[in-house]
């Protein structure tokens, strides 16, 4: 998956929660793609939801999880989107222009 390949930029990735918190506030991107198992202490929907709590922006997860109780964790932080691994690059690009045309 190679978004700018798409037309889109990217910030990167963050190591962690923290500096992903740190960097999104500093420059704000327009929206963020969250991946659910973070190899950190708290996951992407956890992340996802200080995210939000500290700016209004889109989110689109992407993961390999599409049980109960993680549909209905994430449903809680009303994500933009949900794509479930594999997924290919034109599914992405859907999710990426719906997501912005919010």
């Amino acid at each position: 998956m190679e978004i700018k390949k798409m037309g889109y930029e990217g910030l990167g990735r963050a190591a962690n929660e923290k500096d992903a918190i740190e960097e999104i506030t500093r420059n704000p991107p327009d929206l963020i793609l969250m991946d659910i198992n973070l190899p950190v202490d708290i996951d992407g929907i956890i992340a996802a939801d200080i995210i939000r709590k500290t700016l209004e922006l889109p989110i689109i997860y992407m993961t390999a999880l599409s049980d109960d109780e993680t549909l209905h964790l994430a449903k809680a932080t009303s994500p933009a989107g949900y794509l479930v691994k594999p997924f290919d690059d034109k599914d992405l690009r859907v999710a990426i222009e719906m997501a912005l045309s919010e």
